[in-house]
């Protein structure tokens, strides 16, 4: 009879060999003979350990989180701890997530997958993993603003700083090719650009408006000092 040792060993390899398994094929695409096969169990363990193939991916996508995330921490802050300080912290841990070198390539193509094409896996990390971290960012956010920003406005401007630090995790190699390479080498690295988003953001943070919400600075006719 397999004792609890045994239970959660097999499982534990039965993740680790899904994982790669569900990263070049996806979710549709890889059969449980094939996650089976890959484990070296037979076909009955997946419903055995995990109930069905979806537990067993939704499990493995959790764990290419949980390894990608360990080596990258988010800081803990004191209350003295300045909001552009905690900004500048959330961007670089953030970036080290996205572009720092990794030995876990399944892991990266894996959680790349699942955010270009969400399955329920998805839904489980948005509540038990990237809500908390963005309702963090937003905290940090409502600190830098001005008073009376509207927390929709908040979302915005949080989803703009994620989506800065997705761009060079989806068109690195884009970016890469139409940068110079001395320039590339100097300004791209997870510092750098950390640097320049947290710069980039707190400018956009702090000047923000209603009037630039309703549209009005934009749509605002020219002065007479302004065509001069």
């Amino acid at each position: 009879m397999a004792t609890q040792s045994d239970i959660e060993t097999t499982r534990e390899r039965m993740l680790l060999a899904a994982g790669p398994v569900f990263a070049e094929k996806g979710y549709h695409g890889a059969t449980v003979r094939d996650l089976c096969k890959a484990a070296g169990v037979n076909v009955a363990s997946v419903n055995y350990h995990f109930g069905d193939k979806l537990r067993l991916y939704i499990e493995t996508v959790k764990l290419a989180q949980r390894s990608r995330a360990k080596n990258a921490s988010y800081p803990v802050w004191s209350v003295e701890t300045p909001p552009e300080e905690k900004l500048r912290g959330f961007i670089g841990t953030l970036m080290a997530r996205m572009l720092a070198p990794s030995d876990q390539p399944w892991q990266s193509r894996l959680m790349m997958r699942e955010i270009l094409q969400p399955t329920e896996a998805c839904r489980e990390l948005v509540a038990e993993q990237f809500r908390p971290q963005f309702e963090a960012l937003l905290a940090i956010l409502r600190e830098l603003a001005p008073a009376g920003t509207p927390l929709r406005a908040l979302r915005q401007m949080g989803f703009s700083v994620v989506g800065q630090c997705l761009h060079y995790r989806f068109a690195g190699e884009v970016v890469s090719l139409l940068t110079p390479p001395r320039e590339y080498q100097k300004y791209y690295g997870v510092d750098a650009l950390a640097d320049q988003i947290t710069q980039f953001s707190l400018r956009a943070v702090r000047t923000w408006s209603a009037a630039d919400e309703n549209g009005q600075a934009c749509d605002a006719a020219p002065s007479s000092e302004t065509l001069a």
